[in-house]
């Protein structure tokens, strides 16, 4: 299957998200938590705080504690988790488009620019 039949199914759009060389991108499996219905773009956080949920990722909130306020990743596709954790594609190093993020509350593009670019994703 090539780009413009996925782009024709609408499954998958990475240019709205997607705002430079798509060779710089690297992303991994990574499980998104039970509960949660994101959108492609979502700005990841993975909770590290040891407990039922460890090593699970949810929207990154800035006022979380179990470190999930730390961001890790952005979300490649939209998620349903509302029934049962499911596993997502989440790119950990790009470019992306900063109108296309979702931030979750408490962040910002102009708070996260510098520590985002630190792990190797560029806002543009």
């Amino acid at each position: 299957m090539n780009y413009a039949q996925f782009e024709t199914m609408g499954t998958f759009a990475p240019e709205h998200l997607i705002a430079g060389n798509a060779k710089l991108l690297d992303g991994r499996q990574f499980t998104i938590a039970l509960g949660q219905v994101l959108p492609a773009g979502s700005l990841l956080g993975k909770i590290t705080e040891v407990g039922a949920l460890t090593n699970q990722c949810v929207l990154s909130t800035a006022t979380a504690t179990d470190g999930s306020q730390a961001p890790i990743g952005i979300l490649a596709q939209a998620v349903d988790t509302t029934n049962i954790p499911t596993s997502a594609m989440v790119y950990v190093r790009g470019d992306f488009r900063t109108d296309a993020v979702s931030f979750g509350i408490g962040h910002t593009a102009a708070t996260l620019m510098d520590s985002l670019r630190e792990i190797g994703i560029i806002l543009i």
